[in-house]
């Protein structure tokens, strides 16, 4: 990964950190693009301390904004001169109710944020790697882009949108050197499923976690460096022919049938 160029959507927390980490150890340079300026700086800040001699870009950016993507994109090669892997990891989960009470607005935030910001990406990215002969994307679905999820509609549908686009990036740009994929989390430990807890039960989010666990195979949650790892090889020249697939990262609940 020595001076690779990566960008990396929703960069500041979460999934998103966790693999600007991952990569700065492997010498990458890195974009790293996230909406909340503060926590983008004091990411910055991190990352520079751990690894002295990253080559870090911070672009504060709404992926849910055309112009304000291909800004981040612009900006890559405007400091680099090149973009080798796209981690499309920006998203949100909206809220938790039933199909018909799901409050249209959030609906349309969840969607705007979820697919259009992934596909914006895609869109300014690929003429790039076109050019090069060259590239590796890793976009972020979800179990819930490959199951259903209950009270999730519009999680669950943007999800499954992910996946689908996954596919026809890989069948449509692969004679072009660019090779795409999708992970797809399951209950990996970041402030956005600690979020979910808090919502499924508000006076012991502790309680729901368990019980989550309970039913995965592996007895627990996953930890963002296990996402990190994973995406770290598909966006790397390591992954030579893996394309068009959304892997899932969730300790083999997805497989599951009925109670473990």
């Amino acid at each position: 990964m020595k001076n690779r160029v990566i960008i990396i959507t929703g960069g500041a927390s979460g999934l998103g950190y966790a693999t600007a980490e991952e990569l700065a150890s492997r010498e990458a340079n890195i974009t790293l693009v996230d909406y909340n300026k503060e926590a983008l700086d004091a990411s910055k800040k991190q990352l520079e301390q751990k690894y002295p001699g990253v080559k870090l870009l911070t672009v504060v950016a709404d992926v849910s904004d055309q112009q304000q993507v291909k800004n981040y994109v612009d900006e890559t090669i405007k400091t680099f001169g090149r973009i080798d892997g796209l981690y499309n990891n920006a998203g949100i989960e909206g809220k938790q109710a039933p199909m018909v009470d799901y409050d249209v607005d959030v609906f349309k935030k969840v969607i705007d944020i979820n697919i259009l910001g992934v596909y914006y990406g895609m869109r300014y990215v690929i003429p790039i790697m076109q050019k090069q002969g060259y590239g590796r994307i890793v976009n972020v679905s979800s179990v819930g882009g490959i199951r259903g999820v209950i009270n999730q509609t519009a999680y669950v549908a943007s999800k499954h949108a992910v996946t689908g686009m996954t596919k026809n990036a890989a069948i449509e740009y692969g004679k072009d050197g660019i090779l795409t994929n999708a992970i797809a989390p399951g209950a990996i430990l970041t402030p956005m499923v600690e979020t979910a807890f808090k919502e499924v039960n508000p006076d012991d989010p502790k309680a729901a976690e368990h019980e989550y666990a309970s039913r995965n195979p592996t007895r627990a949650l996953g930890k963002p460096v296990d996402v990190a790892k994973a995406v770290a090889f598909l966006i790397s020249e390591e992954n030579g022919y893996i394309s068009g697939q959304t892997i899932a990262i969730d300790g083999g609940e997805s497989r599951l049938y009925g109670n473990a």
